[in-house]
């Protein structure tokens, strides 16, 4: 047996992930894969693979590309989800703000310096033409940070996955203000380089078993109540994410990568770029 190290965020786009592990799928082939939930996101994954504390993540696109041109060992094998990440603009409920122009210049809450939640509060801010040298962040690692950052002043906004943070909004501790959609597919799967030379085919098999279960995820009988209940959502607000959610079995194209990068670039988020034999390995 095999013991595959792989890491994502607690979010419902991964229960594709728990689904097979459940069933035994992986088991059958010989491959232990271990999965870890990472509340704290992509920079902390990013930083598990650096350390070689995981061998693969389920991570947003242009968090990891970031890393890889900074230097991260690993390389991405696939995209996961092709759609793109819809962020929810969040205030705190008592907040004064009420619309986006009145975040400008506000402290903006993130999980971690090259996290999702830190490039696209950069994204947004130059989508609004406001000046992104001059933006100020307060690291709250987790949503449940967010949370108290925002109830206690320290910071004034917050950028997460719309979805997710509905049952904050439901429950008046969120104020959502606005959307932004990125740019590109939201999530890849990254390999470090060291597992990707001695275990090509254990990795070739594993996107094998999970792009089988993506492909036909949607027809899962009852799959809507099932996400409902394991993540806390309202049925509706599921059926909503479903029909904007398309997963991906295919290879990252070098056109989506370009594009994440110029922007990556413009934005001064990195310095150089990769080539696309550097960041993207296909399997």
């Amino acid at each position: 047996m095999k013991t595959i190290n792989i890491v994502g965020v607690p979010e419902h786009f991964n229960l594709p992930w728990h689904l097979c592990i459940e069933n035994g799928e992986f088991e059958a082939e010989g491959i232990n894969l271990n999965w870890t939930d990472v509340p704290e996101g992509t920079g902390k994954m990013c930083q598990m693979l650096r350390d070689g504390e995981t061998d693969m993540a389920v991570i947003l696109s242009e968090g990891i590309v970031k890393d890889i041109v900074g230097g991260n060992p690993s390389s991405i094998v696939q995209v996961y989800v092709n759609s793109p990440l819809l962020w929810g603009i969040h205030v705190a409920a008592t907040s004064p703000y009420q619309t986006l122009a009145d975040l400008e210049h506000k402290k903006v809450a993130i999980s971690r310096y090259g996290s999702g939640s830190h490039l696209m509060a950069i994204v947004y801010a130059q989508n609004n033409n406001w000046e992104t040298d001059s933006l100020e962040f307060e690291l709250v690692n987790t949503i449940d940070g967010a949370v108290e950052s925002l109830t206690n002043g320290t910071s004034d906004y917050f950028m997460w996955e719309r979805f997710m943070t509905q049952p904050l909004v439901d429950k008046g501790v969120f104020r959502r203000i606005g959307e932004c959609p990125t740019p590109w597919p939201c999530f890849v799967i990254a390999v470090r380089n060291e597992v990707l030379a001695q275990h090509p085919q254990t990795i070739t098999r594993i996107l094998e078993i999970i792009n089988n279960t993506t492909i036909e995820f949607k027809d899962i009988p009852s799959i809507d109540r099932t996400l409902a209940s394991k993540y806390n959502q309202k049925l509706e607000d599921i059926q909503q994410w479903l029909r904007l959610t398309q997963w991906s079995q295919k290879p990252l194209e070098e056109k989506v990568l370009n594009k994440i990068q110029n922007q990556l670039f413009d934005l001064k988020i990195i310095d150089k770029k990769g080539t696309f034999a550097e960041i993207v390995k296909a399997m």
